[in-house]
């Protein structure tokens, strides 16, 4: 089997991530931040899990995606089952993940040409 580098050069790729930082496309974001294959969205959410609010979680239904990773940080940590709702009313389907994972899910589904947006947290400092 031969293996070829795929380019992707139009689109948001997560090249690298530490659990208080990513790298997209080479440039570093160390905010909360949405990414999706066409933009960037930082600001979207302010704190930590604990802290996401409904308003938040309805600013991603709002984004038109049929997938939403959240990440959590260095680990997997959920949020109030209220909070989620405006995902779960609007039919998105949503993973909640540590934020390693979700940044490779990310990059796989926005790959295979998905329409996914991963939510991003990172850890307090």
């Amino acid at each position: 089997m031969k293996l070829h580098h795929d380019a992707i050069t139009d689109r948001n790729v997560i090249t690298g991530y530490t659990n208080d930082q990513v790298q997209i496309n080479q440039v570093v974001y160390r905010e909360n931040l949405v990414v999706m294959p066409g933009q960037i969205e930082t600001g979207w959410t302010t704190g930590e899990v604990s802290s996401l609010t409904d308003t938040a979680v309805a600013r991603l239904a709002a984004l038109g995606v049929e997938i939403v990773l959240i990440g959590t940080g260095a680990r997997q940590r959920f949020p109030a089952p209220a909070v989620l709702r405006p995902l779960i009313e609007a039919g998105i389907g949503f993973e909640i993940m540590d934020l390693p994972a979700a940044c490779r899910t990310y990059n796989i589904l926005m790959g295979e040409n998905r329409s996914v947006a991963a939510a991003l947290i990172f850890d307090p400092a």
